[in-house]
């Protein structure tokens, strides 16, 4: 048991679309990860994406629905098998959970990223 603090461990990385998982909890990984620029369209077949953002904006877009634009302090949950594509202008800290070994590219081409812890 310990505390984690989350701008600590974002100092640690400048890379974007790169998770580091700061914490585990009934087999779920919590992360976090620099976005800039817009990640690919995909989907999770089995699982719903959970996203909070920590300092900046970040654009959700789908296929089929109006986007969503959130900041801090703000969370969206997109449910399991609806493409989305998150994007931000500038960079933005977040906060994903998600289960643990689950990739974070879905189906999209891109290859998943590894999850370091830190």
């Amino acid at each position: 048991m310990q505390k984690v603090n989350l701008a600590e461990k974002l100092a640690k990385f400048d890379t974007h679309w790169d998770p580091h998982v700061v914490a585990t909890y009934n087999d779920n990984d919590v992360l976090i990860v620099k976005f800039q620029g817009e990640f690919p369209f995909h989907k999770h077949a089995t699982t719903d994406d959970f996203f909070l953002v920590i300092e900046g904006e970040v654009t959700m877009e789908f296929e089929d629905h109006d986007p969503i634009r959130f900041g801090p302090g703000e969370i969206v949950v997109v449910p399991k098998g609806v493409i989305h594509r998150p994007r931000a202008e500038k960079e933005a800290k977040v906060l994903l959970i998600e289960p643990t070994g689950e990739p974070n590219s879905g189906d999209a081409d891109r290859a998943p990223a590894p999850k370091p812890s830190i």
